[in-house]
């Protein structure tokens, strides 16, 4: 009996040392298990600690998706063949990715998509020789402005066309969602030639204005000048910068240039991607980054 009762003992114990085992293997696995969601957790919330949910979810995705021109000469401009972009602008939104640590992706856009592109949400910013306004800046944000053009208007010369004056009760080509016609209209009110009878900036409508000037609109530049060759328009109005690469030969600008178009970045109102775009802007400013882009693309 004596003996039955110290193997019975011996067995329990083995038991238990068994059981004791398994236990601490258990809770070692649990421990790593929970370590390790702990570190997956943080490696997906480190960039939202660092920046903003919207700064964190562009580094998260790898790519930013930029709406930018191509066919406007030393800001955006697209070759046909390779599919390269090219310009200032092309190159402040590479620093901006370079600066996030991510792709790029370009989307091309139009005076009149750029806006619904980033409303919807397809890109993370517009780079296309967008001004600045009051007006536009209550429904998007912009960053300081990257570079400072002009209104002008470009013309056949077998028009006879030299001058503002010389546009009343013509016919001018703007592109559809630009304030080019605006900007027309408010300098040849400034300068005698027209009434300001009826002139609102505030509602302006290109479509519907024929005091002294009327306006066709498309939906390209190439579109502008293809008119202007073909006389269904008298004049291409724009910036100067853009009017560039149309100012070909048989072509001129008028004498006059009006109204300061400032460019800045344009992104989601109320974005922290703004705040982001801002401080890059400043800086770059500052230290010469921008001028250097500027002379790169011979717009000085």
């Amino acid at each position: 009996m004596k003996k039955l009762t110290k193997v019975f003992a011996a067995v329990m114990a083995a038991s238990a040392l068994l059981l004791t085992g398994c236990g601490d293997s258990a809770q070692d696995a649990g421990a790593s298990a929970s370590a390790g969601s702990e570190t997956a957790s943080a490696d997906n919330s480190s960039s939202e600690e660092q920046y903003g949910p919207d700064v964190a979810a562009i580094i998260d995705r790898g790519v930013l998706r930029v709406g930018v021109k191509n066919a406007v000469v030393g800001f955006g401009f697209q070759d046909t063949l390779t599919g390269e972009y090219s310009g200032m602008e092309i190159s402040i939104a590479e620093k901006i990715a370079e600066s996030l640590g991510v792709d790029i992706e370009f989307t091309t856009v139009t005076a009149a998509t750029r806006t619904e592109l980033l409303d919807s949400g397809d890109i993370d910013c517009v780079l296309a020789t967008f001004t600045i306004t009051d007006e536009r800046k209550e429904s998007w944000d912009f960053s300081t402005p990257y570079y400072t053009d002009y209104v002008s208007v470009l013309v056949e010369d077998s028009s006879g066309i030299t001058d503002l004056s010389g546009l009343k009760d013509k016919t001018v080509g703007v592109s559809s969602g630009s304030t080019s016609a605006r900007s027309l209209v408010s300098a040849m009110i400034d300068a005698g030639l027209i009434s300001g009878d009826g002139f609102d900036p505030e509602t302006f409508d290109p479509a519907l204005w024929t005091t002294g000037v009327s306006f066709r609109q498309y939906d390209d530049y190439p579109a502008i000048s293809t008119a202007l060759s073909a006389g269904e328009v008298d004049a291409f109005c724009v910036d100067k910068s853009i009017l560039a690469v149309y100012n070909t030969e048989g072509r001129s600008y008028i004498q006059d240039q009006f109204s300061p178009q400032e460019y800045g970045v344009a992104t989601t109102k109320g974005s922290d991607f703004s705040a982001y775009v801002e401080n890059l802007i400043d800086q770059w400013l500052e230290d010469g980054t921008i001028q250097g882009f500027i002379e790169e693309n011979n717009l000085q």
